[in-house]
């Protein structure tokens, strides 16, 4: 049967959930139009607000950075160049997606994101469409497009401002729930943020990680071996190269996991790997020992890891190595 499609969590879908095509989207009562980027329902009491958001590479003047995400409202496609897809005319509050969305910012509402194929390369997915959690919008303005109409006249547009909610904040499934209660973690406590990552990761392993291990049958990309336990199958762990804790608060999105034996992992944590632009492995050992690792990362057809993250965590452990060594 299908969910209700609400404001908020939908009964049964997680974060990091992969849908083929926008029907599927629909079909899951995460966005409610087939064509849309802005999604809308009725409020309690009748009037019309936004519950969902599809990222997908709308506007030049959208802006993701996981966390942290600047969004352009709609037009009518009357108001759209066929060609270029530019904007013809400034953005409208009244128009009724940026009112929907606007009067969710006023009530406090969480919107889900949605990231598309044509989205940022950093975060998309290669193909389909991604539930990527709630997020909170900031702040709303009035603001002038960095394309001009095709006169030369400025152009104004609704831009939203939004911010991903903490993990606790992204609901429990009932699964997790019970999970948590065989844990301890029982209402009462109303699940403490670090019991409920916890749960989370124990329960999820994380959607996204769990792809990489399926896709790479548990083998690890760095040194190549793959560990299989008495049951004959196989054991590895999802690593993210930029991590997704403060300070670095990096995307859990394949294109930032890699597949790893447990030693290697460690290793990759600690900064004794790391990667260049193309892959090439780095192993920080001393010298006149003998390499542990394949020349090259393990890549398969498919996973899509964007080498702004390789780059992100060589260059904090080469600056904090390189700082350990001046002391």
């Amino acid at each position: 049967m299908k969910a209700e499609r609400v404001i908020g969590h939908i009964e049964g879908v997680v974060p990091g959930r992969r849908l083929r095509r926008r029907k599927d989207v629909f079909a899951a009562s995460l966005h409610g139009d087939m064509q849309r980027g802005i999604s809308q329902l009725k409020d309690a009491d009748g009037a019309h607000v936004s519950d969902a958001i599809v990222l997908n590479g709308g506007y030049i003047d959208d802006d993701d950075e996981w966390h942290r995400i600047i969004y352009t409202g709609a037009s009518p496609q009357v108001e759209r160049d066929p060609t270029t897809k530019a904007l013809t005319k400034s953005q409208r509050w009244d128009y009724r997606d940026n009112a929907a969305l606007r009067r969710s910012y006023d009530r406090g509402h969480p919107i889900r994101i949605l990231r598309g194929s044509e989205g940022d390369r950093r975060y998309s997915p290669s193909d389909g469409y991604r539930y990527d959690g709630l997020y909170a919008i900031t702040a709303v303005r009035t603001a002038l497009s960095k394309v001009p109409s095709l006169t030369g006249e400025p152009i104004q547009i609704c831009q939203f401002e939004l911010e991903r909610l903490p993990t606790p904040a992204q609901e429990l499934t009932p699964l997790e729930i019970t999970a948590a209660e065989a844990f301890g973690f029982g209402d009462e406590e109303k699940f403490p943020a670090t019991r409920t990552t916890q749960v989370q990761r124990m329960v999820r392993d994380a959607a996204a990680a769990r792809r990489i291990k399926d896709l790479y049958g548990g083998q690890c990309q760095t040194c190549g071996i793959r560990l299989t336990g008495a049951d004959a199958k196989p054991y590895s762990e999802g690593a993210h190269l930029k991590p997704l804790a403060a300070p670095h608060r990096g995307p859990d999105v394949e294109r930032n996991i890699l597949c790893l034996c447990p030693n290697c992992h460690v290793r990759l944590d600690l900064g004794v790997i790391s990667f260049t632009d193309d892959w090439s492995v780095i192993e920080r050992r001393p010298e006149g020992t003998a390499p542990t690792t394949l020349p090259k990362l393990l890549l398969k057809k498919g996973h899509g890891l964007h080498s702004s993250y390789a780059r992100y965590q060589r260059e904090w452990w080469d600056k904090l190595w390189s700082d350990s060594a001046g002391e």
